[in-house]
């Protein structure tokens, strides 16, 4: 609970609450809130489609370019969707980049925050908006860092079938407001699966 509390009060007295990225973070996250009054009902809809949720989980491979040292790390991700038929969510995702390591460098990141989604067909473009935090291994090992890190990014999944989807492709920013050597970033292009549990 401390550890949490303190995430809270980084974010909200820290170097991100000042960046640019933040502040269009937040009034992203704001107008979502607006939006999700609408999606109350008084009354159960007659139509399945209309007010439901679904569950999906999935995994994807992932690569990315880390500003520390301009590297070019592969890696795995998994993550989880809980949306609604009216096109907001939350995605919970962690990501692994072990692969093309130099020096003993690796990365792993664990965020959570809203997804907005939009139907066309098969196709399901996305947004999304996330916060957590990120571990950085320095070189030879020498040090391990946990830091802050605001995500902001979106995707296209393809509907294969009702329970099984195609992530392709999903593209990350990510900001490392409070790292040990100033502002860091990195950006992550990752494709796989998704399934639907219910």
């Amino acid at each position: 609970m401390k550890t949490f509390h303190v995430l809270c009060k980084q974010v909200v007295e820290g170097p991100v609450a000042r960046s640019w990225f933040f502040r269009a973070l937040a009034a992203a996250v704001f107008t979502a809130c607006l939006g999700a009054p609408g999606m109350v009902r008084a009354q159960v809809l007659p139509s399945a489609n209309e007010g439901g949720f679904r569950l999906s989980a999935g995994g994807a491979a992932s690569g990315s370019y880390l500003q520390y040292g301009e590297r070019k790390l592969g890696g795995v991700s998994a993550f989880v969707d809980a949306e609604t038929h009216h096109r907001l969510g939350i995605e919970g995702e962690g990501r692994w980049l072990e692969f093309n390591q130099v020096e003993n460098v690796h990365v792993e990141t664990y965020s959570i925050g809203l997804r907005y989604h939009m139907n066309f067909g098969r196709f399901q473009p996305y947004a999304k908006g996330l916060i957590g935090f990120g571990d950085l291994n320095f070189p030879f090992g020498y040090a391990h860092g946990r830091y802050l890190v605001v995500t902001g990014g979106g995707g296209l999944d393809y509907r294969w079938t009702n329970r099984i989807h195609f992530r392709i492709p999903d593209v990350e920013y990510q900001d490392w407001p409070q790292f040990t050597y100033g502002a860091m970033s990195s950006v992550s292009v990752s494709a796989g699966v998704k399934f639907g549990i219910f």
